[in-house]
């Protein structure tokens, strides 16, 4: 097993990182697992290493880290590594072939950015990374000759599909949705939905963050910003409808009237391994479509009344800069307020848009303003959550 390719996951103890273990684990002739990471999780994030006999670990918690080290839970044969330091460096060993960022939010941009610039293969699973800083994440593997390739499911079924299609035949690229957990229910009584009914998914089993942006389809507008990165195409050749199934999870519109699509179950299983063991297709860890049973493909137009945040993101995408990094962080701070109960559902859209126009839109010019920027939005938007800025 001299030629298996050796993976970093970072975000071992998450959804994805669950998925991603499960690949692993099958193809255990083809993949080895040599470091994982997560944010506090410590327990679990020691037995997936002695499982896998890692050599390196890192917890991003100073705190988890300490507590670990504590309590040697780890053992003497991993190296607990902390911190963003701790994250670049497993990203950037020499031996690793593939690096899997699933980390939330921004701790997942610099150790992607170091793994392009080491020349490994990107497997991106985190948004926000190419939300913030597209235009760096896309140099920096356009200059190492390294790899991205997404494993949203949405991303990674139109890298799929784009195999072998010449840009100037793309005319749309579609991103499916499911409309999450309000999509029955009449705009008119969404003024009072609660926290436990926003968490439940009709069709997907995630963490609360992304089943809340599902809800607001937060989520949809993030990935078309980072679909307009990821495939080089513009703002407006991206688009977004309705799928109640979750079958077909993305649709390529070629200037010749003709859709490529792909379809699978609705689960995370087939976009990762995809990812991980690309170009070569083995047998899947997950119960795979059978046509030999009534099936049925439904999609519907969003209605944008019932979406602001839909909108909110095109905008964000249209007028570039740092707009996108703006309402990936105002999102991020009026769900956690969502959440913890400070705002109303419907308020997310409004924190957001309130962000957005406070902030005065400028192209940064490294990534250094991208994060000075994204804690600016931050604290406006909190600011706005707590109802202390008009």
């Amino acid at each position: 097993m001299a030629d298996r390719k050796k993976v970093v996951l970072l975000g071992a103890t998450g959804s994805i990182g669950d998925s991603a273990l499960k690949v692993i684990r099958e193809h255990s002739d083809s993949l080895k697992l040599v470091g994982v990471a997560a944010n506090g999780n410590w327990e679990k994030l020691a037995a997936i290493s002695k499982e896998f006999e890692c050599p390196k670990a890192c917890l991003h918690s100073d705190e988890a880290w300490k507590k670990a080290k504590d309590e040697n839970a780890f053992g003497s044969a991993c190296d607990v590594l902390s911190g963003v330091a701790g994250l670049s460096e497993l990203a950037e060993m020499n031996e690793v072939d593939i690096v899997l960022v699933a980390v939330v939010g921004t701790q997942g941009l610099q150790p992607a950015l170091k793994a392009l610039k080491a020349g490994k293969r990107l497997a991106i699973a985190s948004k926000e990374i190419m939300v913030l800083a597209g235009q760096f994440v896309i140099e920096a593997a356009n200059e190492n000759g390294s790899q991205i390739i997404p494993v949203d499911s949405e991303h990674n079924a139109l890298f799929q599909c784009l195999e072998g299609v010449k840009p100037e035949h793309i005319e749309k690229l579609i991103l499916t949705a499911s409309g999450g957990s309000f999509r029955d229910t009449p705009f008119s009584e969404m003024k009072n939905v609660t926290l436990e009914q926003a968490l439940q998914h009709p069709n997907w089993n995630m963490g609360p963050k992304i089943t809340i942006d599902s809800a607001t389809m937060a989520n949809k507008g993030l990935e078309m910003i980072e679909a307009r990165w990821l495939f080089g195409v513009e703002p407006s050749q991206v688009d977004v409808v309705i799928h109640l199934q979750s079958i077909v999870h993305s649709m390529v519109q070629c200037r010749d009237g003709s859709f490529l699509t792909q379809m699978s179950t609705p689960d995370m299983t087939f976009a990762i391994q995809h990812a991980l063991l690309y170009p070569e297709r083995k047998q899947g860890v997950t119960s795979s479509l059978d046509f030999s049973e009534a099936m049925s493909l439904d999609f519907k137009p969003v209605d944008l009344r019932k979406y602001p945040c839909l909108t909110l993101a095109r905008n964000a995408m249209e007028a570039c800069g740092i707009a996108p990094g703006v309402y990936n962080a105002a999102n991020e701070v009026a769900v956690q307020a969502f959440v913890e109960g400070r705002i109303s559902f419907l308020e997310i859209a409004r924190v957001i848009e309130k962000t957005l126009e406070s902030v005065d839109n400028v192209e940064p010019t490294s990534l250094d303003a991208v994060l000075e920027y994204d804690l600016l939005a931050r604290n406006l938007a909190n600011a706005f959550a707590e109802g202390k800025t008009a």
